[in-house]
């Protein structure tokens, strides 16, 4: 049980980030039905958020990796994926890794459709 105490801080904030998303959710509700204004705030607001925080992490003493913990891995992974699937876009970007970072952006967009659209042929099989 030597990292329930970082188990315990990532469950936490990844609660309190998926009931922010929800919220969100709620917010953006009555704006526009056709078009998911909340999932794109979410994916803004959680990439810059996760953009803030990790940079705060490395380049100063402001945020502790149990804040990181948190903040990061926690509050930003339930309130939107798609903020950790830009910071580690852009860190493949960084580190000149150039071919997987297309890669890894390409293809998390196509093989993402083409589980969906796996997923929803198989449950029409299925019913």
């Amino acid at each position: 049980m030597k990292h329930f105490g970082a188990v315990a801080l990532v469950g936490v904030g990844g609660f309190l980030g998926s009931v922010a998303r929800y919220g969100v959710a709620l917010l953006f509700l009555p704006l526009a039905p056709g078009f998911p204004f909340s999932t794109f705030a979410v994916n803004m607001l959680g990439s810059f958020l996760i953009g803030l925080l990790s940079e705060l992490a490395v380049s100063t003493t402001l945020v502790s990796p149990e804040a990181r913990l948190f903040m990061v891995t926690g509050f930003c992974g339930g309130f939107t994926t798609f903020s950790a699937y830009m910071y580690e876009h852009a860190s493949l970007m960084k580190d000149g890794q150039l071919f997987y970072a297309g890669l890894y952006l390409f293809g998390s967009i196509a093989g993402g459709l083409i589980a969906l659209y796996s997923g929803m042929l198989f449950a029409k099989i299925w019913s």
